[in-house]
């Protein structure tokens, strides 16, 4: 009987496997084709029936919200791979790289997710404290090894990030933002501190060598 609970609880490997490649399709199918692109492009790049994406998702929204919180489930992932990266300004670099796939994707749903992902919703809640949490702890991890300002909060950075990427919208605005991304990162590292040259000393060493040769 216990066997048989636990078979009706939970999804079948089939199941599990046929959701994540919607799930993956969708992505895509959004990614290029924007709010518009049909369910049965996403059930035809997933190799799934029609019927099979409804099971898992009835309506568009449920769809791209789903999407939505696989991506930054995804990006917080990243966060703690990159955690061991040697280089941590290195590592912070390329997980905002990642964050403009998100962006990307995020920007061909964006119409099904205004309300879902407006201030005080559910969704707002989990996305800005997942992502917040992933950069922190690799804005931390930089400041920690004395590569980058400490004057910048994770909040900052994911500002000044979202706003390069919504500030683009025409094709290929990836690599505009890609472009920027390298700019700003490289602006926020501690630039090392030149060592005054004692001159004073050297000026008069050098008058005092010369005496003893005339000298001499």
């Amino acid at each position: 009987m216990d066997d048989h609970t636990d078979q009706t609880r939970k999804p079948r490997a089939d199941a599990v496997r046929n959701r994540e490649r919607v799930l993956e399709a969708a992505k895509l199918v959004f990614n290029a084709g924007g709010p518009e692109a049909s369910l049965e492009a996403v059930a035809k790049r997933a190799g799934v029936g029609i019927g099979t994406l409804y099971r898992h998702f009835p309506t568009r929204e449920d769809l791209f919200e789903a999407v939505y919180r696989r991506e930054v489930e995804q990006l917080s992932e990243f966060a703690e791979q990159l955690k061991n990266a040697k280089d941590p300004v290195d590592a912070l670099r390329r997980w905002l790289w990642s964050g403009v796939e998100f962006v990307a994707t995020k920007k061909g749903m964006v119409a099904a997710l205004a309300l879902a992902v407006q201030s005080g919703s559910e969704l707002h809640a989990f996305s800005f404290e997942r992502l917040t949490k992933a950069v922190g702890s690799l804005l931390d991890r930089a400041v920690a090894a004395g590569a980058m300002r400490a004057d910048i909060s994770p909040e900052d950075l994911l500002r000044a990030f979202f706003g390069m990427c919504y500030m683009h919208d025409q094709p290929g605005w990836q690599s505009s933002v890609l472009r920027m991304l390298d700019v700003f990162v490289d602006g926020l590292r501690v630039q090392p501190v030149a060592k005054a040259k004692t001159r004073t000393n050297t000026r008069t060493a050098k008058p005092a060598k010369a005496a003893v040769k005339r000298k001499r």
